[in-house]
Order: C-alpha cells, then sequence, then structure tokens
C-alpha cells in the first residue's frame, strides 16, 4: 500500500525544551476562524498571503472547538467513530481554518512551535506552506525564517478533525479536535542554544553531570555551563563530579543549570538520580521503588483538552496530599508544564508516547499499524518527539511506547528509538504481553490472585524459554488497577499488600486520576455532567468516561480518602502503650515529620522516630493518650513543603471503639387494642406488621436486597462493550435476571408473646421459589423499642444479596447525627479513609452525587443514630455496629436516572435504610469484582438496634 500520510512534513527535528532569554513571542489569545464542512468543501485561497479574515469568526487558542459552539464532543473508549478502513477517514469531516497576525521583526532563524493540534494541521504563513502536523499531542516546530517578513504576518493552521492518524490516537478519551496547546514564534539567534542534553547521573553522595549542547551555528565551543551552587563551570560534553544532594520524588533536590553561549543564555533546573533495574527490582538511587500511583488524563468541564496552568499546579498538590507519589501520563505527553512541576513537587513519572490502536481489536487487529511496516517511520518519530521534549526531567523514570495497540513490528521499532535517544532509563509497554522489547512485565486489572502469583515470578510460562526467562526475570507493574469508576473502587488494601510483600512487585497506577465530565445545563439552568450520548453521537460508551478518583473540578470522591489510606508512607500500630512505627518510604528518613495524638477532647504530641526507609520501631504513648475511648494518633508534617503546610496529615490509626448504647429491655407488656398491637411507644399493625412510633407511621420496616446498582455493579458491559479484560461478571445483571429489585412481602403471622412482637414474613421475587424468611422481634422497656432481626435464605438464590437491610420512611428531611465511621461513605471493602467519631451532615451531604445516580453514602459501624427535623423532633437508632443510608429518592428512582439531574424533586421526607450486611463494591466497571472475604453470599444474618423517638 501507498505509505499514509501520517509523518509530518517540514518540522525541524525534535528537541528538548529549556527556558531562554531569547524572544520568544506568544500567540495565545483571540484567533479568527472559518469553518468547512469537508476537505473538498474548505476554501481553496489559503495560498493568498492578503488573505481577508476580518469577517470570520472567533475562537480562542488554544481551545477545543466544539466546546466552543461549532460541532459536538464525542466520546468512545476504543471503538473507532468511523469505519476501520486505514488510512482513509470520512468525508464527513470537520475543517476549522485557524489564522492569527501577528507583528515580528526578523533576527536570527525564526521558529514556529506548535504544542499541540488535533488532529492535524497544515501550516501556512503569509500563504507559504511551511509544513503539517501529525501527532495531536507531540511539539511541532517550523523553520519559518523565509516566510516571515518585518512587520506584519499572517499565521493560517488548517486543522481537519480526523486524519490517517486518528487510527493511531484512539486513546479512552474525549475526541476534541483544536489548536488545544501554546503556540509561540522564537527567535533563534545565530550561536545561539539550539538543544540541550542533561546527563545527571548520581551514586554514593555524588553528582556526575554531561551536558551536551547543539548550537545553532553548529559550534558549541564558546558556551559554557554552570551550576553556581556547585561551583560547577565545564565545556559542553565534559563531565564533572561534585558532592550533591539527589533528586527523588520524596525529597525533589533540584539545581540550577545555566548553559551560556555569547548570545542567548538557557536554564534548566535538574536532579541527580540513576535509574537501572537489578533483577526484579525497579531501583533509583540504589533504593527500590514502589510506584503508588494514578493514570492522569488532561481534561477541563469547561474547556475540554486545555487545562490551566493553575488547575494543574492544584491537581499535583492534591495528588502529594494524598500520598500519591507517581503519575503515568495516559496516553500521551502532557503539557510541558507537568513533567517541570513533578520535578518542582516530587513524582515518579512513566512518560507514555502519543499512540493507541485500541480500536483494532473490533477487526481482530486486521490492519493495525503495529505491525504494519508502512507506519515505522511515523511512530519512530512519535517516539523521538515524546524523548527529546522531557528527556532532561528528573522525574520521569520510564518511557512507555504507548497503549493497547497489540503487539507487532514497530514496538521494537519503537523501543530501538527511544534506547537510541535515551538508554538511561526502562521502558515499559503493556499491550505485547511477551514483553520482548522493554523492560518491566506490565499488565492491566490482574486479579489479586493472578498480582500474588506473579509477584512470585511463578506465572504462566511463555512457549519460548528465553523470552519467558526473559519475562519473568522483570520487576512488575500494574499499569491500570483498581478502576475508579462511581462507588469505589473496593480492594484497594489487598493490591497495597501484594504490592508491599514483593521485591518484583514494584506497585501500580489506578485507573484514573479524574474523570472526564464536560458541564452542561438543563434547560430550567440545573448544572450536569455530561457523558458519551449527551451529544447525540451514534458510537459511544457513556459514561466509562466519568471515572476518577476526583471529579473533573477536581473534588475529591470518597475514594481519594482509601487512596490516602493505603498509600501513607508511614503505616502506625497502636499498643496497649505504645505505637510501632513503621517507614515505607522509599528514600527519606522520618525526621519531616512529628507525632499527634486526640482522645476524646484531649491532644497531644510524640516524637517520631528518624528511622530509615524499611525501617520500624516502637515508641511510648504520653500518660494522657493511655485510657478507654477512641484514640487517634497520626504523623504530620513538621514543616511547610511546596505541596502542604505544617501539620498535613501524612498517616494516621485509631484504636478502640466508641461505647454503645445500652440496648432496650423487656419489661414492657403488648396490649393488643383493635387491629393494633401497643408495646411501649410504638404500635404494630396486627395484620401487615406496619410499625408506628408515637404519631410517626415508618411504612414499614421493610426487607431489602437490593440497591441502585453502581458502575462497579453494572460491570464493563454496561458503558464499554468488550473491554477486553478478563473481568468477572457485573453482580447488577445477576441481581435483575433472579428478579432481586422488585421482591414482594407476604406476613407469615404477627406474634404476641408475653414480653415481646415477633413478625414473620416471607420476601420473595415473582416467577422463582427463592426467597427469605424474615423475624422481626420487638421489645420495648416502655420508652425505646428494640428490635431483633433475623434473615434467612429461603431456597437456592443464584446471586448474591447486594445487602441486608430494613427501609422505613421518615416523614421529614432530617438534620443526621452519628457515631461511627466518617465523615464520609464505607462499604465493607472501601471506606479505609474513614474514622471513628462523632459526625453531622445534612440528608444532601450525606450522598456523593455521581455523574450517573447510584448507590452511594453509607455510614458504617454506628452506634448511635439521630435523625431530626427543623424543631429536633425525629428518632434516634442505636446499636453495635450498623450501617445506614438516608436518601430522598427510592433506590429504583436513583437506578432509573442517567444524571442527578434526572431524579424526581425530592419530596419531603426520606427513606432510612438500616444494613445488618452489605456486598462490597470492588471494581468491576473494569477490572475485577467483589473479593470472596466482602461478598454477600445468601446467608442466615442477624442484627439489633433500638428505636427511640427524639425529644
Amino acid at each position: 500500500m501507498t505509505a499514509p500520510d501520517v509523518v509530518p512534513q517540514g518540522t525541524c527535528a525534535p528537541r528538548a525544551r529549556f527556558e531562554t532569554d531569547a524572544r520568544i513571542l506568544s500567540l495565545d489569545g483571540e484567533w479568527a476562524v472559518r469553518w468547512s464542512d469537508s476537505p473538498a468543501t474548505a476554501p481553496d485561497d489559503l495560498a493568498d498571503p492578503d488573505l481577508d479574515i476580518a469577517a470570520w469568526d472567533r475562537i480562542p487558542v488554544p481551545s477545543s472547538w466544539p466546546l466552543h459552539g461549532h460541532g459536538a464532543p464525542l466520546y468512545a473508549n476504543k471503538r473507532f467513530p468511523f469505519p476501520v478502513e486505514p488510512p482513509h477517514v470520512p468525508d464527513d469531516n470537520p475543517v476549522a481554518d485557524h489564522a492569527v497576525r501577528f507583528d515580528w521583526t526578523p533576527g536570527g532563524r525564526t521558529l514556529l512551535r506548535l504544542d499541540g493540534v488535533d488532529a492535524a494541521g497544515t501550516v501556512l504563513v503569509n500563504g507559504i506552506l511551511v509544513g503539517t502536523t501529525r501527532g495531536s499531542r507531540l511539539v511541532h516546530e517550523f523553520d519559518i525564517t523565509d516566510a516571515v517578513r518585518p512587520g506584519s504576518n499572517l499565521l493560517v493552521i488548517r486543522v481537519a478533525q480526523w486524519a490517517p492518524t486518528s487510527y493511531l490516537e484512539d486513546q479512552d478519551m474525549w475526541w476534541l479536535p483544536g489548536v488545544f496547546r501554546s503556540v509561540a514564534v522564537l527567535d533563534r539567534p545565530a550561536g545561539g542554544i539550539r538543544d540541550v542534553r542533561v546527563e545527571a547521573d548520581w551514586t554514593e553522595g555524588h553528582g556526575t553531570l554531561r551536558v551536551e549542547v547543539d548550537a545553532e551555528d553548529g559550534e558549541a565551543r564558546s558556551v559554557r555551563i554552570r551550576v553556581p551552587e556547585l561551583g560547577l563551570d565545564l565545556a559542553p560534553g565534559e563531565t564533572a563530579t561534585a558532592v550533591a544532594e539527589p533528586w527523588s520524588a520524596e525529597s525533589p533536590r533540584l539545581y540550577d543549570l545555566e548553559i551560556a553561549s555569547a548570545v542567548e543564555t538557557a536554564r534548566l533546573r535538574i536532579g541527580f538520580r540513576t535509574v537501572r533495574i537489578d533483577g526484579v527490582r525497579l531501583m533509583v538511587n540504589d533504593r527500590p521503588l514502589l510506584l503508588r500511583g494514578v493514570n492522569r488524563h488532561e481534561h477541563d468541564p469547561d474547556l475540554g483538552r486545555v487545562v490551566p496552568r493553575e488547575v494543574v499546579e492544584h491537581e499535583l498538590r492534591l495528588m502529594k496530599q494524598h500520598n500519591i507519589n507517581a503519575i503515568r501520563t495516559s496516553h500521551y505527553p502532557p503539557h510541558p508544564d507537568v513533567p517541570a512541576l513533578a520535578d518542582e513537587l516530587g513524582f515518579w513519572v512513566i512518560l507514555e508516547c502519543d499512540f493507541e490502536t485500541h480500536g483494532f481489536e473490533y477487526v481482530d487487529w486486521h490492519g493495525n499499524p503495529t505491525d504494519d511496516p508502512a507506519y515505522e517511520t511515523a511512530l519512530r518519530d512519535r517516539m523521538a518527539r515524546t524523548v527529546e521534549r522531557d528527556r532532561n526531567h528528573p522525574s520521569i523514570i520510564m518511557w512507555s511506547l504507548g497503549n493497547e495497540s497489540y503487539a507487532g513490528c514497530n514496538i521494537a521499532a519503537m523501543a530501538d528509538e527511544a534506547r537510541r535517544r535515551d538508554a538511561s532509563r526502562p521502558l515499559h509497554y503493556e499491550g505485547d504481553r511477551s514483553s520482548a522489547h522493554v523492560d518491566v512485565y506490565s499488565r492491566m486489572y490482574a486479579h489479586p490472585e493472578e498480582v500474588a502469583v506473579i509477584g512470585r515470578g511463578e506465572e504462566e510460562p511463555l512457549g519460548d524459554a528465553a523470552l519467558d526467562a526473559h519475562r519473568r526475570g522483570m520487576p512488575f507493574i500494574l499499569c491500570e488497577y483498581a478502576h475508579a469508576m462511581g462507588n469505589g473502587p473496593g480492594g484497594l488494601r489487598e493490591y497495597q499488600e501484594l504490592f508491599e510483600s514483593s521485591d518484583r512487585a514494584a506497585g501500580g497506577f489506578i485507573w484514573e486520576w479524574l474523570e472526564h465530565g464536560i458541564r452542561r445545563h438543563t434547560a430550567d439552568g440545573r448544572e450536569f455532567s455530561a457523558y458519551g450520548g449527551d451529544f447525540g453521537e451514534h458510537v459511544h460508551d457513556g459514561n466509562f468516561v466519568a471515572d476518577g478518583l476526583v471529579d473533573a473540578d477536581r473534588r475529591p470522591r470518597p475514594g481519594l480518602a482509601d487512596v490516602a489510606k493505603v498509600f501513607a508512607p508511614v503505616r502506625l500500630t497502636i499498643g496497649e502503650s505504645a505505637v510501632t512505627v513503621e517507614n515505607r518510604h522509599d528514600v527519606v528518613d522520618l525526621s519531616h515529620l512529628r507525632g499527634v495524638w486526640s482522645l476524646d477532647s484531649a491532644r497531644g504530641t510524640f516524637d517520631l522516630p528518624g528511622i530509615g526507609p524499611g525501617e520500624s520501631a516502637t515508641v511510648p504513648l504520653p500518660p494522657g493518650a493511655q485510657g478507654p475511648g477512641v484514640l487517634t494518633v497520626a504523623a504530620v508534617l513538621a514543616d511547610d513543603t511546596n505541596w502542604a503546610s505544617a501539620g498535613h496529615e501524612v498517616a494516621w490509626a485509631q484504636r478502640g471503639a466508641p461505647v454503645a448504647p445500652a440496648a432496650s429491655s423487656a419489661s414492657a407488656v403488648p396490649e393488643r387494642g383493635g387491629r393494633g398491637i401497643h408495646l411501649g411507644p410504638a404500635r404494630i399493625d396486627a395484620v401487615t406488621g406496619r410499625l408506628s412510633l408515637g404519631g410517626l407511621d415508618l411504612a414499614g420496616p421493610e426487607l431489602v436486597l437490593w440497591r441502585a446498582p453502581t458502575d462497579n455493579d453494572l460491570g464493563a458491559a454496561h458503558a464499554a462493550p468488550s473491554s477486553g479484560h478478563d473481568l468477572d461478571p457485573p453482580e447488577a445483571a445477576d441481581w435483575d435476571a433472579a428478579e432481586l429489585p422488585r421482591l414482594m412481602t407476604r406476613v407469615l403471622g404477627v406474634d404476641v408473646e408475653p414480653d415481646a412482637v415477633v413478625v414473620r414474613t416471607r420476601v420473595a421475587p415473582a416467577v422463582f421459589g427463592w426467597g427469605a424468611l424474615v423475624a422481626l422481634r420487638y421489645e420495648s422497656d416502655g420508652d425505646a423499642i428494640g428490635l431483633h432481626v433475623r434473615v434467612d435464605p429461603d431456597g437456592t438464590w443464584p446471586c448474591t444479596w447486594a445487602r441486608v437491610g430494613l427501609r422505613i420512611h421518615l416523614p421529614f428531611t432530617p438534620s443526621v447525627r452519628w457515631t461511627g465511621l466518617g465523615p464520609d461513605q464505607a462499604y465493607p471493602d472501601t471506606g479505609l479513609g474513614q474514622r471513628l467519631g462523632a459526625w453531622e451532615a445534612t440528608l444532601e451531604q450525606l450522598r456523593t452525587d455521581y455523574v450517573r445516580p447510584q448507590e452511594s453514602g453509607s455510614r458504617a459501624q454506628v452506634t448511635e443514630l439521630e435523625m431530626t427535623d427543623v424543631a429536633g423532633s425525629g428518632l434516634r437508632i442505636t446499636g453495635d455496629g450498623f450501617a445506614f443510608t438516608a436518601n430522598p429518592w427510592t433506590a429504583a428512582e436513583l437506578a432509573a436516572a442517567a444524571h442527578p439531574t434526572d431524579l424526581p424533586t425530592p419530596r419531603d421526607g426520606c427513606w432510612l435504610t438500616i444494613d445488618f450486611a452489605q456486598h462490597g463494591v470492588g471494581t468491576g466497571a473494569c477490572g475485577p469484582g467483589v473479593l470472596p472475604p466482602y461478598r454477600l453470599e445468601p446467608r442466615s444474618v442477624e442484627g439489633r438496634v433500638a428505636l427511640r423517638l427524639l425529644p
């Protein structure tokens, strides 16, 4: 076949990004724009140097044009939204001509720099074609010296939404065309600095520096390289050694590097560190690493692919504050500010090439560019641009060849290109499980059982013995795991324990950091987060784009607190009179932390030992921290950092439990009165078993075994069919097939005993014979009602239960106070970041408004719950560790809504569910389902609570 148009034309050789005092003119701002339906209908007038753009529309640059009134966003996880016939794309291919005038006084060479054009650009200056871009998230520079003129100049970039390169850029994200990163004109003076390559290694207390410099005129003899803080002054290519502190994600020590020629001075921030692989261990500066990472896309709810710098700074600090130490730049090189910020704040970074061909899975990988020699030049070019722009950043410890592009000859070519340009970093690629051309064995969404096997080096062998030995001798990482979609992810602790117990397992990256919702409003002005299908797309993958530890505005989801707890680099274990402290940092000791404690209203501090990484010690607790109650100890920052203030909590632990209030005694005698049975403050309907407490009709209690399915309950098939991963079957489908959401109740009896009333029911679905037998035993001391619940399966259920709970209705919208885990939600396999205490919230604050409504808001290990109206009246429920949810909507109403704005207007009142058992949430949206310890198989469940009217 003819070589596809996937290689940029007219571009300069890729080079590093660095600060310079040479002249740079930013062209960011308002541009003129003209729309065409396709390249065939676009005007053929771009060669006119005096092209009149006055009547064109206006658009900001950088921008994604579907978010500025033209076209619409389109989300697909991996399916191409056009026929798979590479390199062809549809004739229906929107084109936007972007144009801007700029004033320029030529000096030396003049370059035009485009940091990001999606999908493909044709670039003209004063009507002269200077080149094309091919690689949406890659830098392209053009020498426009012969095209610019003194004074006013016209730059036009014709951008096509689809191009042959779209087959190489099938990442799991919105398709958003536009000039979405900065545009600048650069003066390159003769004798200036064209490129800089820094080698800054560290070993045994010394930094070794070597800097290569390419000068604009090919002569770098007059260039000097200086590191003033270290007293270094050397020539290009010269090697020098100095006593220096190493760079690490935990101690990101940077030095200012200055490269000066007679006409230009360039500046970089460098860090001394050496990355290597020692057997099955990933090492930096001779310390093994444990990557506590997240995958990070670039997205803004209003601007699309354009993310303001202040937002980037905020989100990276938020990561640090939640003990995240590593970033995989899924699935492309990020904005050039990101590696620099990672250097400053401290992250281990796997930087990924702009390459994914996932949609070829739907044609059995036939024609996959990964294995087509016609694409080798293009893929080598993409790898070269990835490496050269960011090779001087110490935070980058690994290059990734791309994502989910299967296997083929071009993986070897890309690996060769990366190593040729930078042999100092290992290579990563998950799509070829043989791992023949890379340095780490990487997997996605492997079940913890498989992770344990791989960690021991006992995985299934490859057919090729030499290749098997090569892979088995590599470090292992999970480049994606714990799919953070909706309520979840569950099972984080199990993964982390496996990572920490294996030399081979170097950790992993949660999928993912943020949801990609796009802000939209209903006709009456209510805001919601739009996802796939909300813009009229035919091919889309629904809310699978909304899978993050933070929402699109970077507001934490409950799962982020779990991540902070599980990733904490300090482990605290409280004994009777002492705390055992384990340092789980990779590099630093604990001298940057101090200990604090609280017990009821008492507060104090204690000294943390300055132990090194991997060490542990036991320190005594102060006398005030010893005694009954819930004791909390924490390790906090001793001083301010560039990512958090002194006092920020890094790790914490608790011991003890809230004291459960005494249960109601059985001293009151039931009394019949017509159809009702009176017991203390309660009235129980002798026919239906319905409970009223004082004048409060509770419309129950009724057994509930179902919940509004979470994204993890629904599984990957709900939003993204054929995910390509080995996934557990979705729970929600089994629940629905077993009619779990539609149970009916039959009263078996309302029995009066000398000191109790027992309501017996059978709850079962239509069609089938299975069900559950329920016994509610009411007792009273004359003031409160004690309720003993027993639920037994009747028949053989074909599925798990979502919960074993009792639902009642409160005829008012309550304020809520509880003693138990809080302040946020907890399920059997989540809630690791919640702590015991006394909490309060409004009904609205109890729930999490995920982009698709679902089960949320359970508070666990509760011993006391108060639901009160504005006058302070209401209901108090006590017990020895139940869970509750409270919601103005039924589970059926939640399950039927596509967005929170689709829910009915809340009525006055709420549905309260008291749970005595719950099914975990897992990570089944794209990963393992609920792990065995957290599965609620149908079984006998018992529980006790006491109900009391307030005041």
